[in-house]
């Protein structure tokens, strides 16, 4: 009965991984493939290689471009993010008031709320800053950088925060001692040991800001300045869709994040063990 029961678990296992599976199985054998070849069957193998689908959508989704600008967004973000959420992190555990816990806790509420319930508002509040200012914040990198720090941030203080509370407050006490300001102690002697949240919030942040289609295709229109999520955007006319050179533009979307989530995936696990749950 054990064996059976062992079985049975494994079958749905296996199951379930083919379900996952599946999507990413369809993407690559027909980035391969032909029009014609690609209509005929979107599961079959394809009949030979065809990888002048990969030259073609580089081609057509300008993609050193679009690359170079994902690259910048991405890295500045997410700088800024690790930053800005690392400090205020340390704030709000070492100030254990009231106004600290009512921080913590809004910035923990605005996780919730939907981005698309926000979008409209948030894009007229940079239309009328851009206006008061003269700020380029619409159609410009800068703008997309400084909403994505905004809308990753509450998140990264939470894996920080969690993180936080464990390093004694005693190794903090002991470099004041020493004289060690208090800028010192955060730069010198908290934020090296917070280098296996660090790496959690890195990665977290790199995969969500760098597949991020939504808010890119509201802040930017200028072609030049279009990341590659949404240059894949080029494939899909209003009455031909060009499935072939889409699945091959998708798969050079993909890969960089793949080979970044696989060089440092084993970070993830490890850090939010020893940060989210304590």
């Amino acid at each position: 009965m054990r064996k059976f029961n062992r079985f049975l678990a494994g079958l749905v296992i296996l199951l379930i991984g083919i379900a996952f599976l599946s999507p990413i199985y369809i993407l690559l054998v027909n980035s391969f493939k032909n029009r014609s070849e690609l209509y005929q069957n979107v599961l079959a193998f394809p009949s030979h290689f065809n990888f002048s689908n990969f030259s073609q959508a580089m081609q057509q989704m300008n993609f050193l471009i679009a690359l170079k600008n994902s690259l910048i967004i991405t890295i500045i973000s997410v700088f800024f993010i690790v930053m800005l959420s690392s400090m205020t992190a340390w704030v709000l555990v070492r100030h254990d008031n009231k106004l600290s816990k009512v921080i913590f806790m809004i910035l923990v509420a605005t996780m919730i709320i939907p981005f698309q319930t926000l979008m409209m508002p948030l894009m007229q509040l940079m239309n009328e800053i851009q206006q008061l200012f003269h700020l380029k914040m619409m159609d410009s990198r800068g703008g997309l950088i400084y909403m994505n720090i905004g809308f990753h941030a509450a998140m990264s203080v939470f894996l920080y925060h969690g993180f936080i509370k464990s390093i004694p407050v005693s190794l903090e006490e002991a470099a004041t001692i020493d004289g060690c300001s208090r800028f010192g102690i955060f730069w010198r002697i908290v934020f090296p040991m917070l280098k296996p949240i660090t790496a959690t919030v890195i990665i977290l942040n790199v995969i969500g800001i760098w597949n991020d289609y939504l808010l890119p295709s509201l802040v930017l229109s200028s072609e030049n300045l279009r990341t590659i999520p949404l240059s894949t955007f080029f494939f899909f006319g209003e009455f031909t869709i060009q499935w072939n050179l889409a699945m091959a533009g998708l798969v050079l979307t993909i890969i960089p994040v793949v080979i970044f989530y696989v060089l440092s995936q084993k970070y993830i696990i490890k850090g939010i063990g020893e940060g989210a749950i304590k």
